[in-house]
């Protein structure tokens, strides 16, 4: 697990210096080492957006909320990626996920 964040570390690092290709594959070599770290899964697929690749950051996404199904933002930004693709409906839904949960916590 030490090692999954060590990459996940460095492919961070890669992401911050707009190094955005070297953010992928140490996203992607962190969920190697570890697929259930969702800090690397988040960051592949903020990644992928910043590149311009919205299927792989839905796919990221939709594994982030696989991952951590009780968390609103995860919801939230599997919504504006939907929304970014002119998905609609499907934004509609994560976007109320979200609000649920939102809803919950507060509760």
């Amino acid at each position: 697990m030490s090692d999954a964040r060590t990459l996940y570390r460095e492919a961070f690092q890669h992401f911050a210096n707009d190094r955005i290709d070297e953010a992928i594959e140490g996203y992607k070599k962190a969920i190697e080492a570890d697929n259930t770290l969702s800090l690397a899964w988040n960051g592949l697929s903020l990644a992928y957006r910043n590149k311009g690749d919205l299927d792989g950051a839905i796919t990221a996404a939709k594994k982030l909320v696989e991952l951590e199904p009780d968390d609103p933002l995860s919801h939230s930004n599997l919504s504006m990626l939907y929304q970014s693709k002119g998905m609609i409906p499907e934004a509609e839904d994560a976007m109320a996920k979200a609000g649920e949960l939102e809803h919950n916590e507060k509760t």
